[in-house]
């Protein structure tokens, strides 16, 4: 990503990563209240397991205009979260995703961001919809991807975990 910057909305600047901003990952993703839903384990990130995340957020960036991104608040520049599309399963299905420290939950940034990502694929991609899943207990998350609109689908176990599934067609609020 030769421009980092990928999209802004009023609060928030969404933008790829670099290999010098790997320790802001290892503190989100280290955190054990924020790493909880992420896989069945629901254990803290090594700092190796970030730098991989970072390198394949990178590489699905170049490859399929899809990939995890930084959020900085505009305001002060603070580091607040990650935000954006991985590739889900046999088919690569974009599929959004967002994880916020502590200090941020609560303020409107998690839908602030997934907003501007709904309309950011819609707009510069070719992709038709998108999905969103979240583990069951995870209210704070699935209220989120019923903010932006989306629909639920089923629920599947992804890595041990129950997910509620949902999706989101171009043209559909």
């Amino acid at each position: 990503m030769s421009d980092l910057r990928v999209l802004e909305t009023e609060r928030l600047v969404l933008s790829g990563w670099t290999q010098e901003q790997i320790e802001d990952l290892v503190r989100l993703h280290g955190d054990p209240m924020v790493a909880r839903y992420l896989d069945a384990e629901g254990k803290p990130w090594s700092r190796e397991k970030a730098a991989a995340r970072l390198s394949l957020w990178h590489d699905n960036f170049v490859q399929h205009r899809m990939g995890k991104l930084r959020l900085v608040r505009k305001s002060d520049g603070a580091f607040i979260g990650r935000a954006g599309f991985g590739l889900f399963g046999d088919q690569q299905e974009p599929e959004i995703g967002y994880a916020l420290l502590q200090d941020y939950h609560g303020q409107g940034y998690a839908t602030e961001a997934a907003s501007g990502l709904r309309d950011w694929i819609f707009r510069e991609t070719d992709r038709t919809y998108f999905l969103g899943f979240a583990d069951v207990r995870n209210t704070a998350s699935l209220a989120v991807l019923a903010r932006i609109g989306m629909s639920k689908t089923h629920v599947d176990v992804i890595d041990d975990q129950q997910c509620q599934f949902h999706i989101l067609h171009k043209g559909r609020p």
